[in-house]
């Protein structure tokens, strides 16, 4: 698998194969099975790197993110799975006090995107 990233988000590059993954599943699965440390330092290094993240992806129709752009779209993505750990739940990977999420099986979490 490539690692390569746009011009401008090199120092996201080492976070490309464990986190810029495909589907919904696989991001879940990712934060779930991470320590508070590996998500607060994912959160951590690209959170500010977001505005400039999306004006990028901007820069493209609908569908139509060249490679590289598109491994950048899936990191944010699994940025939106990480955030709310970190903001709301002091990084624990689960949801406390919720149900098991392995109970919860998204209808379209295989898709791509």
């Amino acid at each position: 698998m490539s690692t390569s990233l746009p011009k401008g988000f090199a120092a996201l590059k080492p976070l490309v194969e464990e986190w810029a993954l495909p589907t919904q599943d696989a991001r879940q699965s990712k934060r779930r099975g991470s320590s508070t440390e590996t998500l607060q330092a994912f959160y951590d290094a690209m959170v500010p790197l977001l505005p400039k993240i999306l004006e990028h992806a901007d820069e493209f129709p609908m569908g139509e993110l060249p490679e590289d752009s598109q491994r950048l779209f899936y990191l944010s993505l699994a940025l939106a799975e990480v955030a709310p750990h970190i903001e709301l739940y002091r990084g624990d990977p689960n949801v406390p006090h919720s149900f098991e999420e392995e109970r919860f099986i998204a209808a379209h979490g295989d898709h791509t995107g």
